[in-house]
């Protein structure tokens, strides 16, 4: 376990952003299933999940059908969607696997997979977690599962359905939260030849598909990521983020309307998006609907925590209490230790800006965006900031640190 101690200070300079790891998971898992297994851009730092995934589809695919002695072993590593999205596929292939996985991974739900899989000819074994075994082979017909509890479990079906040898069809029984990522994947199984129609109540899945080499799709970099020095640029800046696509499917490209209206200057050139401190925002009250953009509630909670006079409301974002950790009551815990003021709600958080916070001690919870998280805060703290569990930003990005201290943060890891 390792900590990090910040100083208060001011980003400032360019950054290229991160490969998506979204839209990377996709890619590595198309490029997989049209026999000619990806491997990501030279000189790019691959995070922890995509490493979990790159293992997971190598284990499974090494050979594929039901003859095997025994189950294949799939570790996930910390990653849910390497989990959700390849449980269904291995059931397409008909190869009995037992899913394993680390830190809050086996305790993440998987249930939803337990009803429409076992409905369709796959045999379901857990205890409520993982590790998780799976045997027999998926069978084609009517899915029918929650859009409310994550929309990863949507992608694992759209990637798994086109190999069935019949039609099938996906039926939401609530409206789906998060749905950017599932047109994501719908685009990117597009760019490998699979298609999958949208419906009223979901999608309809042509069987007997098979995937298709394209050694040249792309990865998009990602908003997520980016979100974080959007933030800082507002914190003071300018911070210059290159090579967003400002027309991505990526659900948390909604980070630039929303950090407007948090009254950041934010200006495109030459496809370079800049973002520096603009005018304070008005005294009042706003309520953001986080349902399609979870990942995005910790920086935008540590943004508006700086928004002195102005309460923000998050909600919608229950689901956050199942990610890597509890991440509202770490944020508002964690913000809160720094000398914010935050409450929780049972699905969100309300927080009441502050001119400045003022330092100290908070804990990462081993959940990467929370660190992340709580370092932009930092930035704008009064005295010294350490964080927990720095070591956690493996998952998603190694590099923040690096990139935090080159644009002039003053961030120092300790215990590595």
């Amino acid at each position: 376990m390792s900590r990090v101690r910040i100083q208060p200070s001011s980003l400032r300079g360019g950054l290229n952003v991160p490969l998506s790891k979204s839209a990377a998971h996709r890619v590595l898992i198309c490029s997989s299933l049209a026999g000619q297994p990806r491997a990501l851009p030279a000189g790019e730092t691959v995070s922890g999940d995509l490493h979990a995934t790159e293992a997971a589809l190598r284990s499974l695919l090494r050979e594929t059908g039901p003859n095997r002695a025994e189950p294949t072993a799939v570790d996930c590593g910390e990653s849910g969607s390497t989990l959700r999205f390849l449980i269904p596929v291995a059931a397409a292939l008909g190869i009995s696997a037992v899913f394993t996985g680390h830190g809050r991974l086996p305790q993440r739900p998987i249930g939803v997979y337990g009803g429409c899989l076992l409905e369709h000819g796959v045999r379901f074994r857990t205890d409520g977690g993982l590790p998780l075994a799976i045997d027999g082979k998926l069978l084609p017909g009517r899915f029918s599962l929650p859009g409310n509890v994550s929309s990863q479990f949507i992608t694992g079906l759209l990637l798994a359905l086109p190999l069935l040898d019949g039609d099938s069809e996906i039926v939401l029984t609530t409206p789906l939260e998060s749905s950017a990522y599932a047109d994501m994947t719908v685009r990117t199984m597009r760019d490998f030849g699979v298609t999958a129609v949208r419906t009223k109540s979901g999608w309809s899945v042509p069987g007997n598909q098979r995937y298709q080499p394209n050694p040249g799709c792309e990865i998009e970099r990602d908003w997520s990521q980016a979100a974080f020095f959007l933030a800082a640029g507002m914190f003071g800046g300018p911070v210059a983020l290159a090579g967003l696509n400002p027309r991505s499917l990526q659900g948390d490209r909604a980070a630039e309307t929303l950090f407007r209206g948090f009254g950041a200057n934010l200006l495109w050139k030459d496809g370079v998006l800049t973002a520096s401190r603009g005018p304070d925002p008005r005294p009042g009250e706003q309520t953001i609907d986080a349902s399609q953009i979870p990942d995005l509630v910790p920086v935008l909670a540590a943004a508006a925590s700086l928004l002195p006079g102005r309460r923000t409301v998050l909600a919608r974002a229950g689901r956050l209490r199942l990610k890597e950790s509890d991440r509202l009551a770490a944020m508002a815990e964690g913000l809160n230790r720094l000398g914010g003021a935050v409450r929780e709600t049972p699905d969100g958080l309300v927080i009441d800006g502050v001119p400045a916070l003022t330092g100290g001690r908070a804990e990462g919870k081993n959940d990467h965006r929370v660190v992340m998280a709580l370092a932009v805060a930092a930035l704008r703290c009064k005295g010294e900031t350490t964080i927990t569990d720095a070591q956690s930003i493996g998952k998603s990005y190694p590099d923040f640190f690096r990139d935090y201290n080159r644009l002039g943060g003053k961030a120092h890891v300790l215990g590595e």
